[in-house]
């Protein structure tokens, strides 16, 4: 029995990218499918780090956490813990500049009319768990400056979830959700930037970009060199990213800045023009993103989620005390209501502003199971809430309680609307496998009988 071609992919502008390449489908499903072991490690990291810090052995735990290791005449004597959100996690977010270079290149955002619903919706995914963070928690001064701590929404876990129970739901729908992570991790990178950051050095912030400069030039030239010798990216190209992150830790900003502006230097190839040149031949990006996604997924995300995710929750009283706390109360529910919200809203006014069409086959619904995994804040709502409050403070522990709170409840709400929608879908599916055995089977008893026919059995 032969299951039928999928559906054939429809072109419009609007709300969705089309269907788009049988490439462009098959690179995100494979993103996916890695995605879902990291999301699988992160919250395995995260929850034993929750466990430790919480048993009779908790002193070990914060010990390791706080243990200093570094060069201190550069300003580099940092925590293990610092030194996982610094340093590791910007291994992460260098993927993350490399795959937005790749989506405004050579993916959906490179054309206005696909990019502009995913970048708007993602906006109000932002704009509006702030709101409600604002709302709740803004009578107290203190708590002001954590206001962007639910506006993230984490690629690795929500692609994870997605991969685990939408195996059945349009390419479309994925898609979609990929590349509203992705604007919204630029926006929270842009946030990072200039709300976050310590008084600004301009020698080492040039240094920096310089050396910058000098990783994407050498890129640039010997794309070729650094493609087919694997070794060379780690011989030449991580001494020169080291240098920069460095650099760029001494400068004020936040250290994790350099990852993205370096995974934006690296050469993407664009589909129409290095066709003829590069055919059937992966890309300098796809390189990389091959070599560096394992580091990333299997040690740098998942450590960084061990140190940060810790946190000692004194007891029943201790979980009265966060569960009651203005901030916690703020986080859940910027997560768990204003990222659907803001993401929901936003869509209907495209759709009624400027007259964007949604694709036939899915509906409404599919976009509230899409806005509540972006709920799903984690890694990079965990690096906000380290800048937001500092070590020792109430808020600080509580802010890590609520985003794990918020970032799962969200999970196990889109994961039951999403797994009930992907079983519509599965049925639709099955419904359209007996339809073309029907139509086979129909086929294959005319063509015998005209065939017995004109042997004079007929």
């Amino acid at each position: 029995m032969n299951r039928p071609a999928p559906r054939t992919p429809h072109r419009w502008m609007g709300l969705f990218p089309a269907r788009g390449s049988a490439t462009e489908v098959r690179r995100i499903v494979a993103l996916l499918r890695k995605e879902t072991v990291g999301g699988g490690l992160l919250v395995g990291m995260a929850a034993l780090a929750l466990v430790w810090a919480n048993s009779p052995a908790a002193d070990s735990y914060f010990a390791l956490r706080d243990l200093t290791v570094g060069y201190a005449p550069w300003h580099l004597d940092l925590s293990v813990g610092s030194w996982a959100a610094d340093g590791l996690l910007t291994v992460f977010f260098f993927l993350v500049g490399l795959e937005l270079k790749r989506e405004f290149v050579a993916g959906d955002l490179r054309r206005f009319s696909t990019a502009v619903t995913p970048i708007v919706a993602a906006a109000g995914g932002v704009a509006v768990p702030a709101l409600i963070y604002l709302a709740i928690a803004g009578a107290d001064p203190s708590l002001h400056h954590g206001w962007a701590i639910p506006t993230a929404t984490d690629i690795a876990f929500a692609v994870a979830v997605l991969a685990l129970i939408g195996s059945h739901l349009p390419n479309s729908l994925r898609i979609f959700l990929l590349t509203l992570a992705v604007v919204d991790d630029l926006i929270a990178i842009g946030i990072i930037a200039v709300v976050y950051s310590d008084e600004i050095h301009p020698v080492p912030l040039l240094l920096s970009l310089v050396t910058i400069a000098v990783y994407g030039t050498y890129a640039q030239l010997r794309r070729r060199f650094l493609g087919d010798s694997p070794a060379a990216v780690w011989l030449v190209l991580l001494p020169l990213g080291t240098v920069a992150w460095g650099f760029m830790h001494a400068s004020g900003i936040h250290s994790t800045i350099a990852g993205v502006l370096l995974g934006f230097t690296i050469p993407v190839l664009h589909h129409r023009r290095d066709r003829d040149t590069l055919t059937g031949q992966p890309g300098l990006s796809e390189v990389i993103e091959h070599q560096v996604r394992p580091l990333s997924t299997g040690v740098a995300v998942p450590l960084f989620a061990f140190f940060s995710a810790g946190v000692a929750l004194g007891g029943t009283d201790g979980l009265v005390s966060a569960a009651t706390d203005r901030v916690t109360i703020a986080i859940v529910a910027a997560l768990v209501l204003g990222k659907p919200i803001g993401i929901l809203t936003t869509t209907w006014l495209m759709t009624r502003v400027m007259r964007v069409r949604l694709d036939p086959t899915l509906r409404w619904v599919d976009l509230i199971g899409v806005g509540q995994l972006a709920g799903i804040g984690f890694t990079v709502s965990l690096l906000v809430a380290e800048l937001s409050f500092a070590p020792g403070l109430p808020a600080h522990d509580h802010a890590k309680v609520a985003i794990l709170t918020g970032s799962v409840v969200s999970a196990l709400l889109a994961s039951v609307l999403l797994g009930a929608r992907n079983r519509h879908y599965r049925r639709l599916d099955d419904s359209a496998v007996e339809v073309e055995t029907a139509d086979e089977e129909a086929t294959e008893d005319v063509t015998g009988k005209v065939t017995g026919g004109a042997n004079g059995t007929f």
